[in-house]
C-alpha cells in the first residue's frame, strides 16, 4: 500500500479522485440533489398544511352554521339561512322560499319595518318603522325568546331593525334577505293595507 492510501485510512477519508466521476463527484451530486429536494419538500409540506387548514376552516364553518354544505341553521325546526353576527347577538337571514314555508305553519311575529309604508307581505302582524322600533317596543312580543321575522324593501332597514331587536334583548330574530324586492322577484305578491 502506498503511504498516501494508508494516510486516508488512518484519517477516515477516502482518496480524492480528479477528472473522473469518482466518490467526491457522487457526494457533490447527492448534496446538490438534496439542496434541490429540500425546497420541494418544504413546498409539499406547506401545501399539505394549507390543505388541512382549509378543510378545518370549512368543517368548522359547517359545524357552526349547523348544517354542513347548506350554510343554514341547525335542523331543529329553525329556518334555513345565513347567520349574521351582530353586536351582542346574531340574526338569521332567510330567503323568500323559507319565509313562505314558515308562513304555512306560522309560529312567529312578522314585522314590517320599511319607512315609509309601501305595502307588506300577507300575514304581517306589525308595522313599525325601523326608526321607531325602540320607542314602540311595548308593541313587540313580551317574551325575549319569541321568534320575530323582520323585513323591509331591500333588507337594509330590516338589518338595522334586527340589531335594534338584539339591543332590546331579543334572541330569536330572522331577517328576510333582500326584503320585499326579493319576495316579489320570487313571484310572490305584496298586499296594501291602511297602515302608516
Amino acid at each position: 500500500m502506498s503511504g498516501k492510501h494508508r494516510q486516508s485510512q488512518a484519517t477516515g477519508t477516502r482518496p480524492r479522485t480528479t477528472g473522473s466521476a469518482g466518490q467526491r463527484g457522487g457526494v457533490d451530486r447527492a448534496r446538490a440533489g438534496n439542496a434541490g429536494g429540500t425546497p420541494k419538500r418544504r413546498w409539499a409540506l406547506l401545501a399539505s398544511g394549507l390543505g388541512v387548514a382549509l378543510i378545518a376552516v370549512v368543517a368548522g364553518w359547517a359545524i357552526l352554521s349547523g348544517s354542513p354544505g347548506t350554510g343554514g341553521a341547525a335542523t331543529t325546526g329553525a329556518p334555513q339561512g345565513t347567520v349574521v353576527q351582530a353586536n351582542g347577538g346574531h340574526w338569521t337571514n332567510i330567503t323568500p322560499d323559507t319565509l313562505s314555508a314558515m308562513l304555512a305553519k306560522k309560529d312567529f311575529t312578522l314585522l314590517n319595518v320599511k319607512t315609509p309604508y309601501i305595502g307588506e307581505i300577507a300575514g304581517t302582524d306589525l308595522y313599525i318603522p325601523y326608526t321607531d322600533l325602540a320607542a314602540r317596543a311595548s308593541q313587540l312580543p313580551s317574551s325575549k325568546s319569541a321568534r320575530i321575522v323582520v323585513y323591509c324593501r331591500s333588507g337594509n332597514e330590516s338589518a338595522i331593525a334586527a340589531q335594534t331587536l338584539i339591543d332590546l334583548g331579543y334572541t330569536n330574530i330572522d331577517n328576510l334577505d333582500g326584503g320585499m324586492n326579493a319576495w316579489t322577484a320570487s313571484g310572490r305578491q305584496l298586499v296594501q293595507l291602511n297602515r302608516g
